[in-house]
C-alpha cells in the first residue's frame, strides 16, 4: 500500500543540541550540509508520500520559513507556538489536518541511509507490510549493530511473528524504534487535548498485542548533541564511497 499523508514532528526544544539549539531549532541543523529534518523529508517523498504536516514551536518561524522552500512535498504546518504539545499531543493535533487514511509518523532528528540495492524503501515497505485488522501501530526498528549516535539503550525486542514488546535484560532480539511507523490516525480519536507522550499508545497496543515491528535496512543514525554531528557525517561520507 503506497501512503501518501505523513506527520513529522519537529516541534522539540532541542536541549541536548545546545548551543546550537539557541540560535536555530533542532531539525534545521545541518548534517553533511543538509538540514536534519530535509533527510526525513527526502525519505517521505521518496516513498510516494505526497502531504506531510510539520509541527513546530521552537523557532517557529524559522521553521516556516524553511518548509515554505521545499518544493517536494505539500506541507501543511501544525503550529505550536502557545504550547508545545510533547509527542502524542502533537501527533494527535497534527492528525486532525490531514484525511483518515492510514499516515506514516516520523521525528524529524532521526533518519537513516538507505541500502541502495534494495528493490523498495524502508518506508514503502512499512506501508506494505501495514495490516490495520491485526496491528495499531506498525514501527521500523533498527538493529543496534548498524546505528550511529545511539545511547546505547534497546527500545524493544522484536518476536519472529513481528510484535514487539517492551525491551528486558536477557531478550533474545532487541531493536530501537527507528522514528518512523504507520498507523490509522483514528487510533488517536480518544486522545486527551492537552500535551502528552505517544508511549502511552505504545504501551496500550503491547497490551493488545498490536504493536509490530520491521526491521531497517540500511544504516540509522541519531544526532542528539554537537559532538555527534561528525561522527554522523564520517559515516554518511563513507557509506557514500561504498556506493
Amino acid at each position: 500500500m503506497t501512503i501518501t499523508h505523513a506527520m513529522v514532528l519537529a516541534a522539540g526544544l532541542g536541549t541536548r543540541m545546545r548551543p546550537i539549539t539557541d540560535q536555530i531549532p533542532k531539525p534545521l541543523v545541518r548534517v553533511a550540509g543538509k538540514p536534519m529534518i530535509d533527510y526525513a523529508l527526502d525519505l517521505l517523498a521518496e516513498a510516494g508520500v505526497r502531504r506531510a504536516v510539520v509541527n513546530v514551536h521552537h523557532f517557529a518561524d524559522q521553521m516556516v520559513d524553511h518548509l515554505k522552500n521545499y518544493s517536494r512535498l505539500d506541507i501543511v504546518v501544525s503550529d505550536e507556538r502557545a504550547a508545545l504539545m510533547n509527542s502524542g499531543g502533537g501527533l494527535a493535533k497534527g492528525l486532525k489536518l490531514l484525511d483518515r487514511s492510514p499516515v506514516l509518523v516520523m521525528n524529524a532528528d532521526l533518519f537513516w541511509i538507505e541500502n541502495e540495492t534494495a528493490a523498495k524503501t524502508n518506508l514503502q515497505r512499512l506501508g506494505d507490510a501495514f495490516d490495520a485488522a491485526r496491528m495499531d501501530m506498525l514501527m521500523l526498528c533498527a538493529d543496534p549493530a548498524r546505528a550511529t549516535g545511539h545511547n546505547g539503550k534497546n527500545d524493544f525486542n522484536l518476536a519472529p511473528d513481528g510484535r514487539l514488546t517492551r525491551f528486558k535484560a536477557g531478550d533474545p532480539h532487541p531493536v530501537i524504534y527507528a522514528g518512523a511507523l504507520v498507523m490509522q490516525p483514528g487510533l488517536l480519536d480518544d486522545a486527551p487535548a492537552d500535551a502528552f507522550n505517544l508511549n502511552i499508545y505504545f504501551d496500550r497496543a503491547i497490551a493488545a498485542g498490536r504493536l509490530y515491528g520491521i526491521g531497517l535496512d540500511g544504516h540509522w543514525l541519531t544526532v542528539g548533541t554537537p559532538d555527534a554531528i561528525g561522527e554522523a557525517e564520517e559515516v554518511i561520507a563513507r557509506l557514500a564511497s561504498d556506493v
